[in-house]
């Protein structure tokens, strides 16, 4: 039984506000992942991406780039004003449970445990492309879903950390 009292509940993130939010996030993130890829191919004269129709082939290191370049985003968001860019016109901020800035190791646990659907795309060799990102898909629902039935609205990935989104009057 919690013993919040029903003000501060109030405050605590709906599961659309912070879909909306990451809706935006994922227009940002698409935009840095363009300008990485374009810096790329320039530094590389475009050889990073090689090759056509199924006979494709991407440079070994293209791939963690993108990945560090995105979940630096995601870090530096949280650890300088708690708040993406997606979050910010949701008027929403990530803090850790007691409401104090998300430490460093909380942000790297919630970083880990957000992206951890993804690791499902190792199975598109055996599965195929469409239903390895159904997968990724299914399990990025379940872990938002637990924000349906937690009683502070916090997905799995906040679980884990402890940390929480807050609505900002």
């Amino acid at each position: 039984m919690t013993t919040e009292n029903p003000a501060s509940t109030a405050l605590f993130c709906p599961l659309w506000r912070r879909l909306f939010a990451l809706l935006y996030d994922l227009l940002a993130v698409l935009a840095i992942v363009m300008v990485v890829g374009l810096l790329c191919q320039l530094a590389t004269g475009g050889q990073v991406v090689t090759g056509a129709g199924a006979q494709v082939r991407i440079a070994w290191w293209y791939q963690p780039l993108q990945g560090l370049v995105v979940a630096c985003y995601f870090l530096v968001s949280w650890l300088r004003g708690g708040q993406t860019l997606g979050m910010r016109p949701w008027r929403l901020r990530l803090t850790a449970g007691d409401g104090s800035k998300p430490t460093l190791p909380q942000a790297l646990l919630r970083l880990a445990v957000a992206a951890l659907p993804l690791s499902l795309l190792a199975l598109a060799p055996v599965l195929g492309p469409r239903a390895a990102a159904w997968a990724v898909a299914i399990a990025w629902a379940a872990w938002f879903a637990v924000a349906l039935i937690d009683p502070r609205r916090r997905a799995l990935h906040d679980i884990a950390a402890r940390t929480e989104l807050r609505r900002l009057n």
